[in-house]
């Protein structure tokens, strides 16, 4: 590999992450190429549930997950499936999800997590109004609401939980709820309001928008499938299907695929599953909700945005080669029944599915390893919208990127190092 590497960083994958990231240090100065076998921005980054989750600072299981293993493996429909045809696959992983949740780990987990949540923000008002586009992004606060009596006791201990961890949340009555989103039905008995959070009217226009940005700054983007690579005394050589590419460093950043990459690069093997996502686009439902509003017992979230009203939710884990099961996008039409005063429309509606990348750990990785030469930015598993743009900074800030302004109050990158594995 020649000492003039064509490029100073290649970033794999045009997700949110990756696109994010190559915005910002191409804007430090450097020479910055983005591959990706697909456009930019249509994996998971395109079909989110659109909220800007600050508040979501715990782990996506608790123990649990033990007793409703037996509904994970025989409901199709629930809110958290488990293929029984890719359990011995996903065994594994399960188990190491259950050994983090032990009080150690738990609380590492939950430090890193609101490390993260905490600068999410306000790393995103700074990469919108870079880029003259805080408009994409509404701070109006979210709400999780619950419809049993018995719910009331849950949601309690929920609120006690995050006011430990200095998450800011309201309790709010039902009146209070019908005074801000008043189609909400009268089964609505109460929730809790989370004033620090927001949502984006378009996900994927936010995608689109960074990369114009990006390529106005210089950023090259490449359709090409990376197969492998190699990391060389003066660079890393990566593998694509139309020959080779060559730069100093690269940054994996393709979500649920990037395991196979950072065993290629750094011979570490990281145990990354995807937790497969679904929403339903509603787009004949405009002015129904003020915010993203979730369901505690139908356990799904409903955010407004300007092509209607995005029904998103539900994990199922299948792996990455099963086709996706459409119905349970459709299924979160009829969990929205009843919810409303009046029930919402499906009229044109389309269903979607998306790989989420998640660590048994619920922690991202983010890191420089091989001597700096391979930065590392997956794993975000249902906050990787959320976390984007201070996941940005922080590769920046690995990189050595020069900034005149660098952001204050970075989370310590400890706790996201790939050799936790």
């Amino acid at each position: 590999m020649p000492n003039n590497a064509s490029h100073d960083i290649a970033v794999v994958g045009a997700g949110i992450i990756g696109v994010a990231c190559a915005l910002r240090l191409a804007r430090q100065g450097l020479r910055v190429v983005v591959i990706d076998q697909q456009e930019p921005g249509h994996g998971a980054s395109f079909g989110n549930a659109g909220h800007l989750a600050t508040e979501q600072v715990f782990p996506i299981a608790d123990l649990s997950i033990l007793k409703r293993l037996p509904a994970m493996l025989m409901d199709p429909m629930g809110p958290l499936r488990l293929d029984w045809k890719y359990m011995p696959r996903a065994l594994p992983w399960f188990t190491r999800l259950l050994l983090n949740l032990r009080s150690e780990p738990f609380r590492k987990t939950v430090a890193g997590l609101r490390a993260l949540n905490e600068g999410s923000l306000e790393a995103w008002h700074r990469l919108l109004s870079d880029i003259e586009r805080p408009d994409l992004l509404k701070v109006d606060g979210s709400l999780l609401v619950f419809e049993r009596a018995e719910s009331l006791q849950a949601i309690e201990a929920l609120q006690v939980r995050l006011h430990q961890q200095q998450v800011p949340v309201d309790f709010w009555q039902a009146d209070a709820i019908r005074d801000s989103a008043p189609q909400l039905s009268e089964r609505i008995r109460g929730g809790l309001f989370f004033p620090r959070t927001g949502h984006f009217i378009d996900p994927y226009r936010v995608v689109c928008e960074l990369v114009s940005a990006a390529k106005a700054s210089g950023v090259r983007f490449v359709k090409q499938q990376v197969q492998g690579g190699y990391v060389q005394e003066h660079g890393v050589s990566l593998i694509t299907g139309n020959g080779g590419l060559t730069a100093s460093r690269v940054l994996i950043a393709c979500g649920a695929h990037s395991a196979k990459l950072t065993a290629a690069l750094t011979g570490k093997t990281v145990p990354l599953d995807t937790e497969r996502g679904y929403h339903l686009m509603l787009p004949q439902e405009h002015g129904r909700l003020p915010f993203p509003v979730t369901s505690m017992e139908r356990k799904f979230i409903m955010t407004p945005m300007s092509e209607g009203l995005r029904l998103a939710g539900t994990v199922e884990f299948a792996g990455l080669e099963q086709p996706p099961k459409m119905e349970r996008a459709w299924q979160l039409h009829r969990l929205s029944q009843g919810l409303f005063r009046k029930d919402l429309s499906a009229e044109a509606a389309t269903p979607w599915m998306g790989f989420r990348p998640s660590l048994p750990d619920s922690l991202p990785v983010i890191d420089q390893v091989c001597g700096g030469k391979v930065l590392l930015a997956f794993g975000h598993q249902h906050l990787g919208l959320t976390q984007a743009a201070v996941t940005a900074d922080m590769i920046v800030q690995m990189a050595g990127a020069a900034t005149t302004n660098p952001p204050k109050d970075l989370p310590c990158s400890e706790a996201y190092r790939l050799a936790r594995f």
